[in-house]
Formats: structure tokens, C-alpha cells, sequence
């Protein structure tokens, strides 16, 4: 039994682990957006782009993740992405 659980915890951290970089790549990507955005004149943030990412991140749920568990981490995702990246004085916008 205790292999079973060290075997879960190790698959945990390898879990995390790719949270985070997938998280930095995110970080990198959005950067990347947010200079095409600005060299052709768009808004930084989208909220209807953003509905539509929680409308497909939902559809590709499968579970446990209950939706409002879902809508936690999507606002969180986007609130950190713009505390990352945004100057203190443009956030929210």
C-alpha cells in the first residue's frame, strides 16, 4: 500500500509540474498576442474571447471539475495572466 500512495504523490507533483509549465507557456503565448494586438491597434483584453474560452473549456471537461470549479480556475488563469503581464495601471481593462 504505501508504494501505491508514494506512486500517487509522485504522480501529483509530475501533475503539477506540468500545471506550471503549461502555465509559463501560456504566459509566453498571451505575450506574444498582446504585441500582434497592439501593432494592429486591438484591445489587450477580450471578454468575448474570454466567453468563449470558458464556453470550450467547459465542452472539454470531461470531470471530476464541477463547472463552478471550472469558472474558478478560468478566473483565476485570466486574473493571473493580467497581474503578470499587465502594468498595475492598465489591469481590468
Amino acid at each position: 500500500m504505501r508504494e501505491r500512495f508514494d506512486e500517487i504523490r509522485r504522480e501529483i507533483t509530475h501533475n503539477d509540474e506540468a500545471i506550471v509549465a503549461a502555465v509559463n507557456r501560456r504566459l509566453e503565448l498571451v505575450t506574444q498576442l498582446w504585441a500582434l494586438k497592439a501593432e494592429l491597434g486591438l484591445d489587450t483584453v477580450d471578454p468575448d474571447r474570454e466567453k468563449l474560452l470558458r464556453d470550450a473549456l467547459a465542452k472539454a471537461s470531461s470531470g471530476p471539475l464541477s463547472r463552478a470549479g471550472l469558472d474558478r480556475l478560468v478566473t483565476e488563469l485570466l486574473d493571473l495572466t493580467k497581474s503578470e503581464l499587465l502594468p498595475p495601471d492598465s489591469r481590468g481593462r
